[in-house]
């Protein structure tokens, strides 16, 4: 049985675990560089060789119980693979109440799995960190494009944006820019983006998390890298004040593109995602403990 972080079966059962790990290894969108679908494997790698007590939080996470799920996979075309996620997505909702978390795979995985919550959850705000707006209603021929991440969400739920810094000309249509908070913003103001940003949020949040948030000097491994990004302490205190403050009902990371040779970016994936669930854990809306001695 493979565990997240190579942890002890006893805290990685379905039964046992308040959190659920989805992998959807989908790359058939991606309009540059490939390789997400093989994101999954190489963080698992990195997490495995992960120390697992976290200092800040004075925590040991993964003793909540971290369950992987059967992968998603096997689809010949962004409508099948938009669907299969959807129902899927639907049916954890309706069926268990444990932490829901995702691991792309591309941005494109995420239009699936939000619909899904905004529908589950009344008057959810959806978080998306990004270094792209994501707003073209249909890109390449399909809606169900990497680059249509967040069009859906635009239309249906509140939805705060979060470092972004390329964007089409076309998207301002269905962008909202008091809620959204470029890159070039956040830089000069200070962190005063932080706390407005979450008071524009709703009770319950869903985070949505496209690593080339990040600057690809930290990050390079994604399909689309863009200067100019977040580093790693800017993340993870903002991530920090989203959990402290809100419900984090869910989240996903995504487009995680391995570089044959370089093991940092997918050690960093590792670690955000056990960051955000040590910070759940220890928020106020914190996970319920089945598992620990």
């Amino acid at each position: 049985m493979k565990t997240f972080g190579g942890i002890d079966p006893k805290y990685a059962s379905l039964e046992s675990s308040r959190i659920l790990l989805q992998s959807i290894p989908y790359d058939g969108t991606s309009s540059w560089g490939k390789g997400a679908d093989k994101g999954f494997d190489a963080f698992m790698d990195a997490a495995a060789n992960m120390e697992l007590y976290d200092i800040e939080t004075d925590s040991e996470v993964y003793k909540k119980g971290i369950h992987i799920l059967p992968v998603l996979s096997g689809f010949n075309s962004p409508k099948e693979m938009y669907e299969a996620v959807y129902k899927s997505t639907k049916e954890l909702l309706s069926t268990h109440d444990q932490l829901l978390t995702f691991f792309g795979g591309e941005h494109s995985i995420s239009i699936a799995i939000i619909k899904a919550f905004y529908e589950h959850y009344d008057n959810i705000t959806v978080l998306q960190i990004d270094a792209h707006a994501d707003l073209r209603p249909t890109y390449e021929g399909t809606a169900y494009n990497h680059a249509c991440a967040v069009y859906d969400v635009s239309k249906n739920c509140n939805l705060i944006q979060v470092g972004i810094r390329s964007m089409d000309s076309s998207e301002n249509e269905h962008l909202d820019p008091m809620k959204c908070y470029f890159m070039q913003d956040i830089n000069e103001y200070g962190q005063g983006w932080m706390d407005a940003s979450i008071s524009q949020m709703t009770q319950q949040v869903y985070i949505t998390l496209d690593l080339d948030a990040f600057d690809p000097s930290i990050m390079p491994a994604t399909g689309t890298p863009e200067p100019g990004g977040m580093d790693w302490y800017m993340m993870i205190n903002y991530l920090k004040k989203v959990f402290a403050e809100r419900n984090v009902v869910g989240f996903d990371i995504v487009e995680l593109a391995p570089i044959q040779g370089m093991n940092a970016p997918q050690y960093l994936a590792a670690k955000l995602y056990y960051k955000m669930l040590s910070y759940k854990a220890n928020s106020i809306n914190g996970l319920i403990n089945y598992t620990d001695d």
